[in-house]
């Protein structure tokens, strides 16, 4: 997958992020490298959503290029950090309520380049 020259491939609409190191998809990488601060790749969003959910909002954070036991146990640290209870979903962490401040500050704190999206 990986392009020799230049740079290495970064996404693919086939699989979505690419490890840049081993070539795989971001939550199939196996080589542990898509972890890393310098590996991370664009911006983590945290927003807000309501829709579909009877008007009950949560808190998304999208963007994480991390394997699904990674996810889930970054998401079980930021709900023990905000008090609530979430799930993860297709690679999206959803927090329920509103935190997306706390979420901003932990994960900047842990070395994600995080922003909050959405108004």
């Amino acid at each position: 997958m990986a392009r020799k020259g230049g740079g290495g491939l970064v996404y693919s609409t086939g699989v979505g992020r690419v490890c840049p190191a081993c070539g795989q998809a971001a939550a199939a990488c196996r080589c542990g490298k898509s972890t890393e601060p310098a590996a991370r790749g664009g911006a983590v969003r945290v927003g807000r959503q309501t829709k579909g959910r009877k008007g009950k909002g949560v808190t998304v954070v999208t963007g994480l290029p991390l394997g699904a036991d990674a996810l889930a146990a970054l998401a079980r640290d930021l709900k023990k950090t905000c008090g609530s209870g979430g799930t993860v979903r297709d690679g999206v962490i959803e927090i329920q309520g509103e935190h997306r401040d706390a979420l901003v500050a932990e994960l900047i704190r842990r070395g994600w380049a995080a922003r909050r999206a959405g108004g």
